[in-house]
């Protein structure tokens, strides 16, 4: 049967709402697709980053801690003249009752 069939008596008007509801729930089909899938991507994205800034938080530290070790602060300071006490540090005691 062709669809000319169904015009012969002209344009079937009590269909209309049901065809535009069926075109409104199709589109609203579509762009809700698209839009998981944006937003899909999007996260894929900002996982990705986040695995990047990880990754630098983790080399920053590990650079942090290795430079703030004692032996190393000793040679860095080194250089501008500075040398380690050999002397271990002692409590300075102030008597209480002058104050």
């Amino acid at each position: 049967m062709k669809l000319e069939a169904y015009f012969e008596e002209g344009f079937p008007v009590q269909y209309l709402p049901k065809v535009l509801f069926v075109v409104l729930l199709s589109l609203i089909y579509i762009s809700n697709t698209h839009f998981a899938e944006k937003t899909t991507r999007k996260i894929d994205k900002i996982q990705t980053e986040v695995e990047d800034l990880r990754a630098d938080y983790t080399t920053l530290k590990a650079d942090i801690m290795y430079a703030s070790k004692q032996s190393e602060v000793a040679r860095r300071v080194k250089e501008m003249g500075l040398k380690e006490s050999l002397n271990p540090p002692y409590k300075v005691v102030v008597d209480g009752s002058e104050y």
